[in-house]
């Protein structure tokens, strides 16, 4: 019976840490409640912030050279190296390394933070001769700037500390499959439209006004070349752009504007315009080319695409992002109130057997000898 018992407390006792330390020994005890101590998150919050400010403010200089400031910064590498040693060996000492479900390394950003403190290691460990210019720096088989670019993560240690973060990035990570299918539901809306202004719009936009003096030089409309429709406003479409005949004739020899790529002359260059439109960045001057090479009945093509492809396909976007940020909310709400009644639990089954054992004690000295 004693042994079962033993063994029922041993399983009831959870993983050990670094196969050494168990549950209850003190020292795990110890180093869960300092990283779980609030002013201790804070000083690792602080450092983190105090170490982006130190990456802003360097100013690499070429050939390896470096101002006084930057020997300065250089300097403060190893402490703020030394404060994220001390911080991912508490975590490793409370939690356990790898091996068991709730260990250090079964986190996503622990393991960020894990890989910035060994490249970090890295680069103070291996030497650097400052000698050595940037092409025998590269030739020596270590490329120490790209293990340097690696500090840029360092900012990505505020997600572990900050759950906010933590929500929104998430969030951001589960939407990308539903995101996926409103990508294809928009490439859809676009490859459409594409197609349709093909059909009304292709090699129109190629004409304008050229200069009957020299027919190699185009008359401007303001700063800008715009397309033209006819040299007579007679026979001109509503709403076009007819050319001054007494100084100018219109041609279709212009590359059309922003060189050609604003266009429907083929489906790539279409795709291209209309994801300009659905975007609202700069459609007007694309309606306002149209209009002037066929006429004010554009709005027919345009109004569509824009109520369609902008206010509807685009905020479905923003719909998965806000309903994927709303659903993992609830759910860090319900794991830590899951968390919150299981503490009150355990610290209720711990009073009882204290008062348990106390009463038993009462009724017979000799049991707590």
């Amino acid at each position: 019976m004693g042994k079962k018992k033993k063994t029922e407390d041993k399983k009831k006792e959870g993983p050990t840490s670094l196969f050494i330390l168990s549950e209850t020994n003190f020292i795990r005890r110890a180093t869960k409640f300092l990283i779980e101590w609030p002013p201790f998150e804070y000083t690792v919050l602080l450092t983190i912030i105090a170490n982006c400010v130190v990456l802003a403010v360097e100013r690499p200089l070429p050939n390896g050279d470096k101002t006084e400031l930057a020997r300065q910064l250089e300097a403060t590498e190893s402490y703020f190296l030394g404060i994220f040693t001390v911080e991912t060996s508490l975590k490793i000492l409370a939690q356990g390394f790898v091996l068991h479900p709730g260990s250090y390394l079964r986190n996503m950003w622990n393991i960020m933070d894990f890989v910035v403190v060994v490249t970090g290691y890295i680069t103070i460990l291996t030497p650097e001769d400052p000698s050595l210019g940037e092409e025998d720096d590269e030739s020596s088989g270590v490329d120490l700037r790209t293990l340097r670019a690696i500090r840029v993560l360092r900012p990505l240690k505020l997600v572990s500390g900050v759950p906010s973060l933590q929500v929104v990035l998430k969030s951001i990570f589960k939407a990308l499959a539903p995101l996926m299918q409103i990508g294809l539901l928009v490439m859809f809306a676009i490859l459409i439209f594409a197609i349709i202004g093909l059909e009304f719009y292709s090699g129109e936009l190629h004409k304008t006004c050229y200069s009957i003096q020299d027919l190699n030089e185009m008359v401007t409309e303001g700063r800008l070349q715009v397309p033209c429709n006819a040299d007579d406003k007679s026979v001109a479409p509503p709403g076009s752009f007819s050319c001054d005949p007494e100084i100018s004739i219109c041609l279709e020899k212009w590359g059309g504007p922003n060189y050609g790529i604003t266009s429907f002359d083929n489906i790539i260059y279409a795709m291209l315009t209309v994801f300009q439109c659905i975007t609202m960045e700069g459609w007007t001057p694309i309606l306002y080319w149209t209009d002037d090479a066929l006429g004010n009945i554009n709005s027919i093509y345009f109004v569509p695409l824009i109520v369609i492809g902008s206010f509807f396909m685009l905020n479905l976007v923003l719909g998965v992002l806000s309903g994927e940020f709303s659903n993992e909310r609830t759910r860090v709400e319900r794991r830590e109130t899951f968390r919150k009644l299981r503490m009150k639990e355990n610290f209720s089954k711990a009073f009882e057997g204290y008062f348990q054992w106390i009463i038993r004690a009462g009724r017979d000295p000799t049991q707590s000898l």
